[in-house]
Parts: structure tokens; C-alpha cells; sequence
């Protein structure tokens, strides 16, 4: 069964009038930017389109902008970089507001503490000590989820509520591989009994906050491009969007009845597929 109709940017331009796109996968590795993505971006904002990039990163747009500039893109390429940390902080930023003192375990990659610090909270090392946990990275290619699920394990078996601002079960790192992401580690601490609440792709919060940065553009011209069925594509699919997906980043080297069997697990088909985000 054929899965989608190839396409190319410039098709879509022709027809959609604003892109959320992804970053991992689709415009980047873990260490370097893909070849012609840039030139792609700057390409869909001289035709006049709106470029959001919408990411499953616990670190702020602002964060993961610079450091896409600091790959070699150009910040005139797009007009927003969004991310679930973004969204994570604007609603635990009104839900917290009457807590102060709140002790937070962060789990993340290079030591991120930045939402916790942002919200005013107390950082803790030691789960037991910890009134939430904020999950938004992983060093899970050096660090076992065995050791990740007994760093947890006291705070799940309290009940202490748990914010997984990445959401992503699997991540590109360094050289290629695969290792298991945030959310797998948000799925352990949710399977030793603790409470998770999730935010990003594919959950509808980050959706509702990039539509309110486009000024009214109508959701039948607007189109997702990501490398990641299960939330890239099921997202767009939840917030009644276009998908296109690009067939490098996670699922690179997934055949035909590999990605076939991914859409009947999420409930998601992409609308287009594309080989590369290029121009």
C-alpha cells in the first residue's frame, strides 16, 4: 500500500502558506546542519511564507534558534522557533504561581536546569527530596534507563507529578545512532507509578499556541513537515494539519512495511512524502 505521494517544497509552497517545521531530522543531527536545509528555509520566506519551527526541545526557542545559527542558518529563515519547553513554561508559569519553594529534579542533557531556574524553583539532586520532576532531555546513550528509572524511582513511588517537556522516545545522537530519548524516560517513571503530564508533539497545546502566532492563517494552508510519524505526523493529524514526511532523521533507514505498520500504530498518514527539506 502506498503510503503518501512524493512531493517537493516547491509543491507545497504552491499550495500552503505557512510551515511548522521540524528541526531534528528534518533541518539537522546532533552535530551538524543537513546540506541545502538552510537555502530551503530562506527559500520559503522569500516567497513570502510563514516558517515556524516547532520542536520537541525542553530548552527555549530563543535557546534552540541561537544554536541553529550557530550551525550556519540564517535567522531571517524563519519567524518563530517554538518549542514544548516554550509551551511547558507558559502553563506551569500560571499553575505554579502560588507555590513558591517548589523543589524541582530536572533530568536533561548538559546539565539544562533552565525551565526550573525560569519558574523560580528550587533545584534538587536527590529524587526523594523532589516536589516535581521536569523531564526534558537525555544522556541515555551513555546513561543506562536502568539507572534513570532507579534515580526515579522514590519520586514516582510518592506520587510526585512528573513534566516531561520532550516527549520524544527516541533521539539522533552523536555519529547517527539511536538512543532512547526523553520520553522514553517519562514512559519508565509513568510504568514505576508516577503521574506524567506531556507536552510537544503530538499533543494538542503546542498546535493551539503556533496557529496563535500565524495572524489567521486558515488551517487547510498550512502544512507540517517532520521526520517522526508518531509525533510529527500524529500531530498534525490531531490538529486537523497537512504533513509532509521527509525520510531522513529517525526513520531514515525504515522500509515500506516498517513506516506502513508505524501509521497503523499511531493512527497517522502523512499527506506527502518528501526525500529531503531542500529547495
Amino acid at each position: 500500500m502506498k503510503l503518501a505521494p512524493w512531493t517537493t517544497l516547491t509543491a507545497l509552497a504552491e499550495r500552503y502558506d505557512a510551515f511548522l517545521v521540524d528541526q531534528f531530522g528534518v533541518l539537522r543531527d546532533d552535530e551538524r546542519a543537513y546540506s541545502g536545509a538552510n537555502e530551503a528555509l530562506l527559500e520559503l520566506k522569500g516567497l513570502g511564507k510563514a516558517v515556524i519551527l516547532l520542536s520537541n526541545s525542553g530548552r527555549s526557542g530563543e535557546f534552540n534558534a541561537g544554536r541553529l545559527v550557530n550551525l550556519g542558518f540564517d535567522r531571517a529563515g524563519f519567524d518563530r522557533f517554538l518549542t514544548s519547553g516554550d509551551v511547558a513554561h507558559d502553563i506551569l508559569a500560571r499553575e505554579t504561581a502560588e507555590r513558591p519553594g517548589t523543589r524541582c529534579l530536572t533530568i536533561s542533557s548538559g546539565g539544562d536546569r533552565d525551565l526550573s531556574d525560569s519558574l523560580g524553583f528550587e533545584s534538587v539532586d536527590d529524587a526523594v527530596h523532589a516536589d516535581i520532576v521536569i523531564i526534558s532531555g537525555s544522556e541515555a546513550e551513555r546513561i543506562p534507563l536502568a539507572a534513570y528509572r532507579a534515580r526515579l524511582e522514590p519520586a514516582a513511588r510518592r506520587g510526585v507529578p512528573c513534566y516531561c517537556t520532550n516527549p520524544d522516545r527516541h533521539k539522533l545522537a552523536k555519529g547517527g545512532i539511536t538512543a532512547p530519548g526523553a520520553g522514553s524516560i517519562a514512559l519508565a517513571y509513568q510504568d514505576l507509578g508516577g503521574p506524567v503530564r506531556w507536552f510537544g508533539k503530538p499533543y494538542p497545546a503546542i498546535y493551539q499556541k503556533a496557529r496563535s502566532l500565524l495572524s489567521g492563517v486558515a488551517a487547510d494552508r498550512i502544512v507540517c513537515i517532520g521526520d517522526s510519524i508518531e509525533h510529527d505526523i500524529a500531530g498534525a493529524a490531531k490538529a486537523s494539519l497537512a504533513s509532509c514526511l521527509v525520510r531522513t532523521g529517525i526513520l531514515a533507514h525504515s522500509d515500506e512495511n516498517e513506516l506502513a505498520a508505524i501509521t497503523e500504530t499511531h493512527g497517522a498518514r502523512p499527506d506527502y512524502l518528501m526525500e529531503r527539506f531542500v529547495a
